[in-house]
C-alpha cells in the first residue's frame, strides 16, 4: 500500500491519532504500515525477541518499553528476524542499537534513540495488551501507518 500519513490524516479527520513527534527512523523502509501487535518490557527484551520470531506478515511491532534510554530493546539481529520473518516494521519506545546495521535491512524502525548497552534476558512484561505512549493508545488489532511525516493509528485499515 503507498500511502502519505498527511493524506490519510486529511481524509480520515477524527477517525486517527496521531503520535507525538518524539521518534527517530531506522531501517531501510522510510514508511510502513500494518495490524498492531505490541509488548511491554521494561529492559528486558526476551518477549520482543518471542514476537519477532513469529509470522509477521502485515504486522508492526510496538514495544513499550517505557521510554527507557538506558539499554536497547532491538539490536540488528533482531531486525534481521523481523525481516525474515515478514515484519513490516517496528516501533520502539526506548531505544535501539546496530543502527547502521539496522539501517541496511529492508524493514521500518522507529526508536526514542541508539544505545551501545544490551538489555537484560529476564522475560518479564507483557504481550498482547493495549499500550499508550506519545499521547496514542496502542491497541492489538489496530492499524498503524508511518512515514517520513509520522506515525498514525487507526482502529481499522485505512485507504
Amino acid at each position: 500500500m503507498v500511502f502519505k500519513t498527511t493524506d490519510l490524516c486529511d481524509a480520515n479527520e477524527g477517525r486517527v491519532r496521531v503520535l507525538t513527534p518524539m521518534f527517530r527512523s531506522y531501517g531501510a523502509n522510510i514508511a510502513f504500515s500494518g495490524r498492531i501487535e505490541t509488548v511491554k518490557v521494561h529492559e528486558d527484551n526476551v518477549l520482543v525477541r518471542q514476537a519477532l520470531s513469529q509470522d509477521g506478515h502485515g504486522k508492526v511491532l510496538v514495544i513499550d518499553g517505557g521510554g527507557s534510554m538506558r539499554c536497547a530493546l532491538v539490536g540488528d539481529q533482531l531486525a534481521e528476524l523481523a525481516h525474515r520473518n515478514g515484519w513490516e516494521g517496528i516501533v520502539v519506545y526506548g531505544c535501539i542499537r546496530d543502527s547502521s546495521a539496522i539501517n541496511q535491512i529492508s524493514i521500518g524502525v522507529r526508536a526514542l534513540n541508539a544505545n551501545p548497552l544490551k538489555s537484560v534476558k529476564k522475560g518479564a512484561g507483557d504481550s498482547d495488551v493495549p499500550v499508550n505512549f506519545g499521547g496514542v493508545t496502542f491497541t492489538p488489532g489496530h492499524f498503524l501507518y508511518a512515514d517520513e511525516d509520522g506515525i498514525v493509528v487507526s482502529e481499522s485499515a485505512l485507504e
